[in-house]
């Protein structure tokens, strides 16, 4: 159970915020990072004193070691408040899909974090309850299978360590539980941080209230009717903020921002190949700069202090342009940095060209296998929509 203070979502006055975008598993290159940072020692123990730190969710799934970022934020929690600091974890799209079984992307490795000596009994009562359920919901099926091609099959589909992974992220599991103590967004300072974003169909609530209809709907998972944890327009899944039309959007952005009486957004979920990448003139800042080896390694976070945000790329610094008129040198000199970074070029290239008041380049953007069951293109255009039709009514969140 988290106190009260730890469940706060709004925070002022704290003297150095740093953000960090998705980790998907990969140990080694989240140590780094908070490394850079300065955040934490050589033994991964917190160095950052009354820093607050926020990660923005997905440390789940594509590599092998969530289970030990997670255990290394918790343990980094207690150390960074006994030193004044916070570590804020919020919960991403991939953390709420292993809690109500989208499995797709768990790496095999997460499972083989699980096993132990009864991981071959638990899934053999796994197979009988498989064969179980086939002989009363499909047995002329069942009477016509190859049994032995068709448990080859099944065992590539429940490995080893399944069913202790799939206990551990339900609601009363040890994961779940962690889980349901994190958070969907923050505000710090005046940033709000969440995973994906916020939209015109969601930005009527509050904050506490996102964060309680989440939990609400992983608790109680309905896969008829999952609601705003799968919703493409929900701010587990929204990438509008990250690549839409920054010209038609931008009445929804200024009045997302009064709404929330905020000065910026910052979201993970859409990978930027690289960049910490400020949009809408730097009230929106898209920090998932792809950590993961999956996604290139690309380390890099996002640090604030005091009305300054700067981008951290090893131990470089990179102040962020306070206009869209300083992207191009900005971009510049982060490229300086990643020499025969493709995706930066191709940013780059973008940029200079008459399209770039127009939705961002895709050179970014994550394979098509990561889209919300094939709705993320139709939501942004709905959100697109969105903006054409609300202009600057102030009622758009109300």
């Amino acid at each position: 159970m988290v106190s009260a203070d730890e469940a706060a979502l709004e925070w002022n006055e704290v003297p150095r915020i740093v953000a960090i975008g998705d980790l998907h598993g990969d140990y080694e290159q989240y140590l780094k990072v908070l490394t850079d940072a300065g955040l934490i020692s050589k033994r991964g123990k917190w160095t950052g004193d009354d820093t607050h730190l926020v990660q923005t969710g997905d440390v789940t799934d594509r590599g092998p070691d969530s289970i030990a970022i997670i255990e290394h934020l918790e343990a980094l929690k207690k150390q960074a408040r006994r030193k004044g600091g916070r570590v804020h974890t919020l919960i991403g799209n991939h953390e709420a899909m292993n809690s109500y079984g989208d499995l797709r992307y768990v790496h095999p490795g997460e499972y083989a974090h699980f096993t132990n000596r009864r991981s071959a009994s638990l899934r053999e009562m796994q197979w009988e309850y498989t064969l179980a359920q086939l002989e009363q919901t499909q047995a002329e099926t069942l009477a016509t299978l190859d049994l032995e091609q068709y448990r080859q099959e099944w065992e590539q589909q429940y490995p080893l360590g399944w069913v202790e992974h799939r206990n551990a992220w339900m609601p009363d599991g040890e994961y779940g539980q962690w889980l349901l103590e994190n958070p969907v967004a923050v505000m710090v300072n005046g940033s709000i941080f969440l995973h994906g974003g916020i939209s015109a169909s969601y930005c009527h609530m509050s904050l506490q209230e996102m964060t309680d209809q989440a939990h609400q709907e992983l608790r109680h998972f309905n896969p008829q009717a999952p609601g705003m944890i799968e919703d493409p327009l929900g701010p587990l899944w929204y990438r509008g903020l990250a690549e839409d039309d920054e010209q038609m959007l931008n009445p929804v952005v200024e009045a997302i921002l009064e709404r929330y009486e905020a000065e910026r957004i910052v979201v993970g979920h859409t990978p930027t190949g690289g960049v910490v990448w400020p949009r809408f003139q730097g009230r929106v800042v898209a920090n998932d700069t792809g950590i993961a080896a999956h996604y290139g390694g690309h380390e890099g976070f996002l640090e604030i202090i005091g009305d300054t945000a700067v981008a951290g790329y090893g131990d470089q610094r990179l102040e962020l342009p306070r206009d869209d008129a300083g992207r191009e040198d900005y971009l510049k000199a982060v490229m300086a940095l990643q020499p025969g970074n493709e995706m930066l070029e191709a940013r780059l290239q973008w940029l200079q060209s008459p399209a770039a008041g127009s939705s961002d380049p895709e050179a970014g953007a994550p394979p098509a296998e990561d889209e919300a069951g094939g709705a993320q293109a139709q939501g942004n255009e709905a959100e697109a929509s969105d903006a054409r039709a609300a202009g600057v009514s102030p009622d758009i969140c109300r």
